[in-house]
C-alpha cells in the first residue's frame, strides 16, 4: 500500500531503502503540499536536470549543451538515484538544524549502509562485490526514478506565486497511468497519482473507486484531467524536458532554428 503505519514505513527507509524516514518525510511533505511549484517542491529542485524553463536559462557554457538535450539523458541518470538518495539521507541526518530522532536514524542508518558492503566484500572477490553494490543501487534507483517520474514530469510547473486552489494544483500537476491491476501491482498505486494526492492517507485498494468520483467532478467543473500509458508518460517527458533545454545557453538565437534542433 501507498502508506504503511508510521513504524513500517521507517523500517522500509532504514531496512530496504538505506534512507533517513525524516528526511524522506520532510522531501515528500513539501511535494505534496506543493507539487511542481517552483522553488517550494524540491523534487524540480535543480540539479543536473533542469525541470523548467528558469532554470535551463540560466545555464552556460558545456553544462548548456547537455540541459538543450536532457531528455535523453535522463532515465540514464536515474541509475544513479539510489545514491543520491542515500547521500541526501545522510547528509540530512548530519545537518546542524533539528533533526527528529537524529540519534535514533543515524546509528541505524549506518549500519544499514555498512553491512550490505561489509558482507559483500568478506564473502565476495573485489571486482564482483563492487559489481554487486553497483547493480544493486542502479536497479533501486532506476525503479525508483521511473516510477516516480511520471507522476508530474512534464505535467505543468507553476510559479512560486501561484494561487491556484488545492484541488486544482494537486489534479493540474498529476498524472495518472492506465493499465489496471498490473500498473497497481508494478507502480505500488502511484497510477493513481491525482487521487493520491488529493487524499494522501487513503489506502491503496480505494484510490480506483475515488478515481471514478474524480474524474467526473473535473469533467463537471472543467477541470483538466490527465491519463496516460505508461510508456506514452516516457516520451511526454522526454519531449518536455528538451523542450524546457532549449532554454539553456542561447538566448538570443533564432526560435526557428531552435526548434528545428528539438529533436
Amino acid at each position: 500500500d501507498l502508506h504503511y503505519p508510521l513504524r513500517r514505513q521507517r523500517q522500509m527507509c532504514y531496512k530496504r531503502q538505506g534512507m533517513s524516514y525524516s528526511w524522506w518525510e520532510q522531501k515528500h511533505g513539501a511535494h505534496h503540499n506543493h507539487p511542481n511549484v517552483i522553488s517550494k517542491d524540491p523534487d524540480i529542485a535543480t540539479g543536473a536536470i533542469a525541470f523548467h524553463t528558469e532554470a535551463a536559462a540560466t545555464r552556460q557554457g558545456p553544462l548548456s549543451f547537455l540541459t538543450r538535450k536532457q531528455g535523453w539523458f535522463f532515465f540514464p541518470l536515474l541509475f544513479l538515484v539510489g545514491l543520491g538518495l542515500q547521500i541526501d539521507s545522510v547528509r540530512f541526518v548530519f545537518r546542524r538544524a533539528k533533526v527528529t530522532h537524529r540519534w535514533v536514524e543515524l546509528p541505524i542508518l549506518l549500519a544499514r549502509l555498512s553491512l550490505l558492503p561489509a558482507l559483500a566484500f568478506t564473502f565476495l572477490p573485489l571486482g564482483m562485490a563492487f559489481a554487486f553494490i553497483g547493480v544493486q543501487l542502479a536497479v533501486f534507483g532506476f525503479y525508483m526514478g521511473a516510477s516516480f517520474a511520471p507522476n508530474h514530469k512534464g505535467m505543468p510547473v507553476l510559479p512560486a506565486d501561484s494561487r491556484v486552489d488545492f484541488f486544482s494544483r494537486q489534479v493540474l500537476t498529476s498524472r495518472n497511468i492506465s493499465g489496471g491491476r498490473f500498473m497497481d501491482i508494478l507502480l505500488g498505486g502511484l497510477n493513481r497519482q491525482a487521487e493520491h494526492h488529493l487524499f494522501p492517507d487513503m489506502a491503496r485498494p480505494q484510490l480506483d473507486k475515488a478515481a471514478k468520483i474524480v474524474r467526473e467532478y473535473c469533467e463537471k467543473h472543467q477541470v483538466p484531467y490527465t491519463e496516460t500509458t505508461l510508456l506514452q508518460s516516457y516520451g511526454i517527458i522526454v519531449r518536455y524536458l528538451n523542450d524546457v533545454g532549449l532554454a539553456a545557453g542561447r538566448h538570443f538565437e533564432c526560435p526557428m532554428a531552435t526548434v528545428t534542433r528539438r529533436f
